[in-house]
């Protein structure tokens, strides 16, 4: 809404004026010898009912007779009197008259009373009006000036003549470039004109204002104005009020840049990005230049020394403008922090240190490079150096300086960059803990990781494993491939909930545990069964606490066993994502097995699904992180996308397994993962069938001799008699233990490979064991036999009973000379 123009026709006028006021004569006597038509108009009495007669006796009321008597003395003990009185109406009325008295001599002998009145409402409202007008020009705190429609300044208040350091007289006349800098002048002169041209009032105007008498010294003014004109609509100039708000701006400045500091300071647990924050915020909110340098301990997440005084590193380094930081150290630069410095001096009071010009500006720069010593230090006029606290600890150093802006630190200053320190200082300690615990989980977690996968008959593998990113901290995944009996190999994949150190000691323990269980031979199902109770029990292990700190533990994983001789492939899950099959004619899809419960949930059934994989099948195995990677909230859809990307990943040209996991996570993790991401990939191979040999042999006293012809035949044609004697006792003691103890079909098996395997199984659920014959015993030595002649041997369990298995290596060939 435009503010209307003020005129000098809305102030009310004079009421003394001769035109509007009552006037009276009275002689010496007090009776009335004059009286005019305004007085009339005002009283009542006509001039005829008036003149002649006594004042006292038709217009001071009874009552009021105290009061008329000391006016009447105060008139005549100072020859004259202003005030208001009561008088009477005609008609009657109490009516109180502002009244202005003085004495006239007439002829140098006679003296009479000449009395000008008006009603008292309009005197005291005129009285007030010069009042306030009287004040705002010698008493009013805030500056004004009227200027006429040149500019050119008719008149200022005292309030002015302080600001401007001029008497008030001598500013008529003169113009505002008179007393500000050009660039002030420019925009305190377009404001003016603004408001004379179109009549609109500007309101409470910050500006920058630079003194010509004090160049040195930048504040800030609110200013507000308005066009003046006369009732005519005639320009007659225009005012203006100036109030010095520097104090309440760079106040409300501060508390701004406290605000930013805290929005802006610590978003990240990364102690350098912590540190570019900081020097973000400071300028040029708070200086011209800064810079931030932590103290090396700090940099690599370590706690410093007491009283440690350097060296530094440079983590942050800003400047106005940008291209002077060129000049300076570099982040990454590490530097000594010479004795006698403002710097030293910082580190060693642990206090804020303020110089503003009792040291050569050039010494300010004494850390920097030389280039910056005497390009950046005649400029500088003023150096505040902060120390970063938190708990105790001097992490570094805030280094402010100014140069472009015209006033120095204060202490306000200071304050604020006390302020600024010490959120940083707490945050970047955060950061150097975190960091500290982050590496420290790290290692933990790569010493539980396998480093290289075993190579195997079964499968061709690789893998990839990208760790989430610092804000999400270490996460418990993992993957495993473990060798087991008959040429066999589980492809284990896991993941463990939550992050860090515990989630990666929990991994460790889960993936120990895995391979015991897998050592047994177990099914799947029965594996991610015994994975359930361990869970529990860890579970359950903890030390009380209260629910906010009480680690939640629990799990998912995926485990199968591949057999290259049946080409058969075992699968169970707990609550883990479904592998991906490729399969040799190039389809790609999930696996439909049934889901199973997470680990830890206690007392759920696992379900196996056994499925035939064709010879050079794909199979990729994978932890939720890389169908979610860097969006933690997706919904089922945007996982379901992922899974196709995934396939479509798989499906590439062929190459090798590295290629095939480098193809995925280009595909995948185009940015950085929130969540650790593990990928196991495996291609199935097969056993050549002139490898394997199988035989049903009858339950009956002379299934030993049989299987001992049997196996020593078939070695001879792998070229194998050297390995004929101890092949022909572990297999006749094996078949003469399955005989005795067993029931149902007895089957041999001979596997070569790096290995020759030797299997018999039977229908019995009796689980052989070793152990020590006394010398007087007849028998009980055959596995005690077995065990010394094998690398290894053992028992799995099947649907069907049980095999007992052995290892024998391979002779080594030494090629012809």
């Amino acid at each position: 809404m435009d503010t209307p123009v003020t005129t000098f026709s809305e102030g009310p006028e004079d009421p003394f004026a001769v035109r509007r006021s009552a006037s009276a004569v009275l002689d010496d006597r007090g009776t009335v010898v004059g009286w005019s038509e305004r007085a009339e108009a005002l009283l009542g009495y006509a001039a005829g009912e008036a003149l002649g007669r006594q004042a006292a006796a038709f217009l001071v009321d009874p009552r009021d007779e105290d009061v008329v008597l000391d006016a009447v003395a105060a008139c005549v003990d100072g020859q004259g009197w202003f005030g208001v009185v009561p008088v009477r109406h005609r008609d009657g009325r109490r009516v109180e008259i502002g009244c202005r008295a003085r004495s006239i001599v007439r002829d140098g002998a006679h003296r009479e009373w000449f009395l000008v009145g008006a009603p008292a409402e309009e005197v005291i409202q005129w009285e007030t009006d010069r009042s306030v007008l009287d004040g705002l020009f010698s008493r009013s705190p805030i500056g004004l000036s009227v200027h006429a429609p040149d500019l050119t300044i008719l008149r200022v208040n005292r309030a002015i003549a302080k600001f401007s350091g001029m008497p008030v007289e001598r500013h008529r006349g003169l113009r505002l470039s008179d007393f500000l800098i050009q660039r002030d002048t420019d925009t305190g002169e377009r404001q003016l004109r603004e408001v004379l041209d179109t009549g609109r009032s500007s309101i409470f105007t910050e500006q920058p204002c630079v003194l010509r008498r004090d160049p040195e010294r930048e504040l800030v003014v609110s200013v507000s104005a308005f066009r003046l004109q006369d009732p005519s609509g005639r320009i007659l100039g225009v005012t203006q009020t100036v109030e010095d708000v520097t104090d309440r701006f760079r106040a409300r400045r501060r508390l701004a840049l406290l605000n930013e500091a805290s929005a802006r300071i610590g978003t990240t647990l990364d102690v350098t990005e912590t540190a570019r924050e900081l020097a973000e915020v400071a300028v040029p909110g708070l200086a011209d230049r800064v810079s931030v340098d932590l103290l090396e301990p700090v940099t690599r997440g370590e706690e410093p020394l007491q009283d440690m005084a350097g060296p530094l590193r440079r983590a942050a380094v800003r400047t106005v403008p940008p291209d002077a930081a060129e000049l300076m150290h570099p982040v990454g630069r590490t530097m000594d922090v010479p004795p006698g410095t403002v710097q030293a001096r910082c580190l060693a009071e642990r206090k804020p240190i303020l110089d503003t010009g009792q040291q050569d500006p050039a010494a300010w720069l004494s850390m920097e490079p030389e280039p910056a010593r005497h390009a950046l230090g005649p400029g500088v006029h003023s150096l505040l150096v902060v120390p970063l606290v938190a708990r105790g600890l001097v992490l570094g150093l805030l280094s402010l300086w100014r140069s472009r802006r015209l006033e120095p630190f204060e202490e306000d200053d200071v304050t604020l960059a006390e302020e600024f320190a010490s959120r940083a200082a707490v945050c970047i300690d955060n950061a150097r803990r975190y960091t500290q615990q982050h590496e420290a989980a790290l290692t933990l977690q790569h010493s539980l990781l396998p480093h290289v996968v075993p190579r195997h008959p079964a499968v061709d593998v690789a893998h990839l494993y990208l760790p989430a990113d610092a804000t999400a901290g270490v996460g418990g995944d993992w993957f495993d491939v473990i060798p087991l009996s008959g040429l066999r190999v589980a492809l284990v994949v896991g993941d463990v909930v939550g992050h860090g150190i515990h989630a990666a000691a929990t991994m460790g323990r889960l993936r120990t545990a895995v391979h015991t269980l897998a050592n047994l031979d177990l099914t799947p199902d029965e594996v991610l069964s015994h994975l359930d109770d361990l869970v529990d029990r860890l579970a359950a292990e903890q030390e009380p606490s209260d629910d906010l700190s009480r680690q939640v533990v629990g799990a998912t994983c995926l485990y199968a066993v591949y057999d290259p001789v049946s080409r058969h492939c075992a699968f169970a899950r707990a609550g883990h994502p479904p592998p991906v099959v490729l399969a040799p004619d190039g389809r790609a899809g999930l696996l439909d097995l049934p889901a199973g419960p997470p680990l830890g949930l206690g007392g759920l059934p696992y379900e196996s699904v056994e499925l035939h994989l064709a010879e050079g099948s794909l199979l990729a195995l994978y932890t939720d992180g890389l169908v979610q990677a860097g969006d933690r909230g997706a919904d089922e859809r945007d996982v379901d996308e992922r899974v196709a990307d995934l396939c479509v990943a798989l499906t590439g040209p062929a190459g090798t397994l590295e290629e095939t996991c480098g193809a995925v996570r280009d595909a995948l993790l185009y940015d950085h993962p929130t969540d650790d991401v593990a990928l196991l990939v495996a291609r199935t191979r097969v056993l050549a069938e002139e490898k394997v040999a199988t035989w049903e042999l009858p339950v009956e006293a002379t299934a030993a001799a049989r299987a001992r012809t049997l196996a020593a035949s078939r070695l001879a044609e792998w070229g194998l008699e050297d390995m004929l004697f101890t092949t022909e006792l572990v297999v006749s003691e094996l078949v003469t233990n399955a005989f005795r103890y067993g029931g149902g079909p007895i089957t041999l098996r001979l596997i070569r490979d790096r290995h020759l395997i030797c299997e018999v199984s039977d229908t019995s659920n009796t689980s052989p064991h070793l152990r020590r014959a006394r010398s007087t015993d007849e028998g009980g030595r055959g596995l005690f036999l077995v065990a010394q002649l094998t690398e290894r041997w053992g028992t799995r369990y099947t649907r069907e009973g049980k095999t007992i298995w052995t290892e024998q290596a391979l002779p080594v060939i030494t090629p012809a000379p």
